[in-house]
C-alpha cells in the first residue's frame, strides 16, 4: 500500500489521492443490486490525461487493478470495486473542450455530466440525443463504457452510433486515438466501437468526439390506454410496420401504472393494463399523431388521449417519468432488467415477464422502450427476507431467460457488469467468447482493466 501510494504522488497532487477507508468506501460500487463490490486500496481523481496514463503505468508497474468510474449511476456492478484496487474515478475531466456547430461535433472529457452537454449543445441549436434516465447524473465516459440509451433511441438511435473517435489510455499507459471528426471514414478497423460498451475493461476514454444533430421542433405526444398488453403490442408493430417514426415511444404494465396512480394521482383507469406513450417532434406532429391514434384504436385501445401543446405533451409524459421511482416505493428494493426483444415479441415479454412474477410470488413491474424493444423489468423485494431476495435473484435470471428464447439479448443499454457476466457466454456462444477473451488479452494482458467484469480470463 505504500509503495503504491508513493508510486501515485510523483505524478499526481496530493488532493487526487484519496485513501480515508470510510472516504474510499463509498466509492465502491454502483447502483446495482447483487453485485458483489470489494475495498479499494485508493481513490485517485485526475484531471489531465498525463494524470491517467501516470496511474495506469502505475498499476502495471506493480501489478494493481485499476477500476474506471463515472458517476456510479450504472446498474450492472460494472463500476464496482475489486479488492486492494485503484478506483480511477474520471469525474473531475468535466471539461466540454469543444462544440462545432459546421462539423456537428462536440469534443467532451469523459467526466462531463450527460445533461449539462445537452444543455450547452442546445445553445448553438443543436442535440445530442443519447438520453439515459440519469442523464443529470451519469457522465459521457460512462455512457460510453456501457453503451447506454434513452427514451429517445427509438428514433436517433444509442450512444454508440454519435461517438465518432475516442482517446484512450491503455493498460500500460499508452495513449491511443481512434476514429476521427470527419461525417465519413473507414480507414483501418472500428476500434472506437470496440471501446464503446467495453465498460473500462480495455482502456481507459480520456476524451470523445462526439456526432451532433440539428435540434429538432418541440415534440408532441399522446397517451394511449390497453386492456391488456397483447393489444399494446400489436399497436407497436402497426406503428413500426406502417413507417412511423416517433422521437419517444414508450410502454408501462399494469403493475407500473398502477405504482404511478398510487404514488403521483394520475388518475389513470385501474382497469388499464397497458400505456402506451407516444411522441413526434416531425414539422407536422398533430397529424402524426392522429395516424397513430388510428392505429392504437383499431388495436384496441379503449381511450386515446392526445396532446395538444408541449406542456399537456409533458403532462402526459411524466407518468413514464417517475416509473421507476412509483415502483420503488413497493418494497425496500428493487433489481432493474433490461432485456431487449424484437418489436414483434415484445408482448410475448410482457406476458412471460408476468407469468414470472406469478411463478415466484413477487411483484415484477415493467416499462419499456417499446420502439426499440427494451424492456425494464423491475422486481421489487426485500433484501432483508432470504427467501423473498432468493426468489428475486431467481426471477431476474428467468426474465433474461426469457429474452434469449424470444430471439432477444441480456442487455440494451445497463451492460453486463457483475450481473450478467455468467449470462454473456450463453449468448455469444463459444466462439464469440473465445475471441472477445483474446481481444481482452491483447489489450490488457495482465487482466488489470476492471477485472471480474464483463468477461473472466
Amino acid at each position: 500500500m505504500a509503495d503504491l501510494i508513493e508510486h501515485l504522488r510523483e505524478g499526481l497532487p496530493a488532493e487526487a489521492i484519496l485513501t480515508d477507508p470510510d472516504v474510499t468506501a463509498s466509492y465502491a460500487h454502483d447502483m446495482a443490486s447483487f453485485c458483489a463490490a470489494g475495498r479499494p486500496a485508493v481513490v485517485v481523481l485526475p484531471r489531465t490525461v498525463e494524470q491517467v496514463r501516470h496511474v495506469m503505468r502505475t498499476a502495471t508497474a506493480l501489478r494493481v487493478p485499476v477500476v474506471p468510474q463515472g458517476a456510479r449511476t450504472g446498474l450492472s456492478g460494472a463500476a464496482n470495486a475489486s479488492d486492494g484496487c485503484i478506483v480511477l474515478s474520471l469525474v473531475k475531466m468535466d471539461r466540454i473542450l469543444e462544440i462545432d456547430p459546421v462539423d456537428r461535433v462536440a469534443v467532451v472529457e469523459p467526466g462531463v455530466v450527460n445533461a449539462a452537454l445537452s444543455r450547452a449543445v442546445a445553445e448553438a441549436g443543436l442535440f445530442y440525443p443519447p438520453d439515459p434516465s440519469s442523464w443529470e447524473q451519469c457522465t459521457i465516459g460512462g455512457n460510453i463504457g456501457t453503451a447506454s440509451g434513452g427514451l429517445c433511441c427509438v428514433k436517433y438511435g444509442v450512444t454508440a452510433e454519435y461517438v465518432l473517435g475516442l482517446d484512450v489510455v491503455l493498460a500500460d499507459g499508452r495513449l491511443l486515438t481512434t476514429g476521427r471528426r470527419t461525417a465519413k471514414g473507414v480507414a483501418g478497423y472500428d476500434l472506437t466501437r470496440l471501446f464503446v460498451g467495453s465498460e473500462g475493461s480495455l482502456g481507459v476514454v480520456v476524451r470523445a468526439v462526439l456526432a451532433l444533430r440539428p435540434a429538432p421542433p418541440q415534440q408532441l405526444a399522446l397517451a394511449a390506454e390497453f386492456p391488456g398488453v397483447a393489444a399494446a403490442g400489436e399497436a407497436v408493430r402497426q406503428i413500426m410496420a406502417r413507417g412511423h417514426a416517433p422521437s419517444l415511444l414508450e410502454l408501462m404494465d399494469g403493475t407500473t401504472i398502477r405504482a404511478v396512480n398510487a404514488m403521483a394521482r394520475m388518475g389513470l383507469p385501474e382497469s388499464t393494463e397497458a400505456l402506451l406513450l407516444a411522441a413526434f417532434d416531425t414539422p407536422d406532429p398533430a397529424a402524426d399523431l392522429a395516424a397513430v391514434a388510428e392505429l392504437c384504436t383499431a388495436a384496441g385501445a379503449s381511450q386515446v388521449v392526445p396532446a395538444e401543446d408541449a406542456a399537456e405533451s409533458e403532462l402526459l409524459l411524466q407518468a413514464r417519468r417517475i416509473a421507476l421511482t412509483a415502483l420503488e416505493t413497493l418494497r425496500p428494493a428493487t433489481m432493474i432488467d433490461d432485456v431487449c426483444v424484437p418489436r414483434s415479441r415484445l408482448a410475448d415479454m410482457l406476458e412471460g415477464t408476468a407469468a414470472i412474477a406469478r411463478k415466484y410470488g413477487l411483484t415484477i413491474g415493467v416499462c419499456a422502450h417499446a420502439g426499440d424493444g427494451n424492456t425494464h423489468p423491475v422486481v421489487c423485494f426485500d433484501p432483508a427476507d432470504a427467501d423473498e431476495a432468493r426468489r428475486a435473484r431467481e426471477s431476474f435470471d428467468a426474465i433474461m431467460a426469457l429474452g434469449l428464447e424470444l430471439g432477444g439479448t441480456i442487455t440494451g443499454e445497463h451492460g453486463v457488469g457483475v450481473l450478467k457476466k455468467e449470462w454473456l457466454a450463453r449468448e455469444l456462444g463459444p466462439v464469440g467468447l473465445e475471441i472477445q477473451r483474446g481481444i481482452k488479452a491483447v489489450l490488457d494482458p495482465h487482466g488489470l482493466l476492471n477485472p471480474g467484469k464483463v468477461l473472466d480470463l
